[in-house]
């Protein structure tokens, strides 16, 4: 085991090496932080043009993976519909790490409702699921927003009454046995796709 007076020489050397290779070097949480909206601007800032949807969601675990991933999104709201547990529930901040408190969030006891509140807005309803027209979900454009992305229950999917309201099928394309992804990382999936179409133009 290395001297405590020792590892620091180690240290530095092993720096300034990986620097002159180019190799990278993980950021400290000071640097990410820089990178970041600050919470106190959250009020202010430029929200992107997508709402999502939790259509029946079971876990608590998956809601608050997805209240995550719609944080780093910078989304402009989420909207938990029918027996989808919402905060405060321990379980959902386990994975949410605070993105309760930094994502705009409304609940609705009918998906219908949330769709109707929506289309009054405007915002074209995206519905995750294998339909019979679905399109890629990187095939969205930007003349497409704001949307609405729509995830469904783990196991039934998004209910029937919602895939009829809906304006557009969105499709992750699978390659191995399986039908679809977890519903939290189906969401994030096409979550960040939509915003990399967004930050295209």
């Amino acid at each position: 085991m290395l001297s405590p007076l020792i590892l620091p020489i180690f240290r530095n050397l092993f720096t300034k090496t990986a620097k002159r290779r180019g190799f990278v070097r993980k950021l400290t949480h000071d640097e990410i932080s820089r990178q970041r909206v600050a919470r106190g601007a959250l009020e202010n800032a430029r929200r992107n043009p997508i709402f999502g949807v939790l259509d029946n969601i079971r876990s608590l675990y998956n809601v608050g993976s997805i209240f995550r991933s719609s944080d780093g999104g910078l989304i402009r709201g989420l909207y938990l519909c029918g027996f989808t547990p919402h905060p405060p529930r321990k379980e959902i901040e386990k994975t949410a790490l605070g993105a309760t408190d930094t994502v705009p969030w409304r609940y609705f006891a009918d998906p219908l409702e949330a769709v109707d509140d929506l289309h009054r807005q405007g915002v074209r309803i995206c519905v995750l699921e294998l339909t019979s027209n679905g399109v890629p979900y990187y095939r969205v454009k930007q003349s497409d927003f704001p949307v609405a992305l729509i995830v469904g229950n783990e196991i039934t999917g998004v209910s029937p009454g919602v895939v009829a309201a809906a304006d557009m099928a969105l499709e992750i394309p699978m390659y191995g046995t399986k039908q679809s992804l977890n519903a939290a990382v189906a969401y994030g999936i096409a979550l960040f796709g939509l915003v990399k179409i967004l930050n295209e133009g």
